[in-house]
């Protein structure tokens, strides 16, 4: 069940920038050669760099993200504290597959789909904003790589789950508001 933002319209938007790009400018336009493309698609996928340390450090600014949020004891809907916590997120979202680790890639994006539709965070968006981040912990301390199987979907099929069973309970307040 990959519903897009889980049935729910989105409450913020990606800005996307375009920074001038620097190095085009110094080198000049074309393409690379298909040997140079070949290598760097090999690096790509056969790189072992270990993404644990990376993954652990945004780890640990969701959770700051979701402990302060938590701490102001009422719900807020403040973007800053939603920014605390979707941004290391969305890293998460960004570098797993390219670490070998797309089941993180699919936690995080479900996260992230959830995230971008709440209207606050309360104590259950930050009950299921702490599922979400122990889901993605357990991944990435037990290295699980690609998309871990039937155990993978069960997973992400659980939190999917608890998306939709908190949106059916707030159906009529989030009606209301539209």
């Amino acid at each position: 069940m990959d519903v897009q933002h889980y049935n729910q319209k989105p409450k913020r938007k990606a800005k996307f920038f375009s920074p001038p790009n620097i190095l085009k400018a110094k080198a000049g336009s074309g393409g690379l050669s298909d040997s140079v493309l070949d290598r760097a698609q090999d690096l790509l996928e056969n790189h072992t760099v270990d993404f644990t340390p990376l993954a652990e450090g945004y780890i640990k600014q969701m959770k700051q993200g979701i402990d302060e949020a938590s701490a102001l004891g009422r719900p807020t809907d403040s973007e800053k504290a939603i920014g605390k916590i979707l941004m290391p997120c969305v890293q998460l979202k960004a570098n797993g597959s390219m670490f070998h680790y797309p089941l993180v890639t699919r936690i995080a994006d479900r996260f992230v789909q959830f995230i971008e539709v709440v209207e606050r965070l309360d104590e259950e968006t930050l009950d299921i904003s702490n599922a979400f981040l122990t889901t993605l912990n357990i991944v990435i301390s037990g290295k699980i790589k690609k998309d871990g199987s039937k155990h993978g979907e069960a997973l992400v099929a659980e939190l999917n789950g608890a998306c939709m069973r908190y949106f059916e309970k707030h159906k009529t307040q989030i009606n209301k508001k539209r």
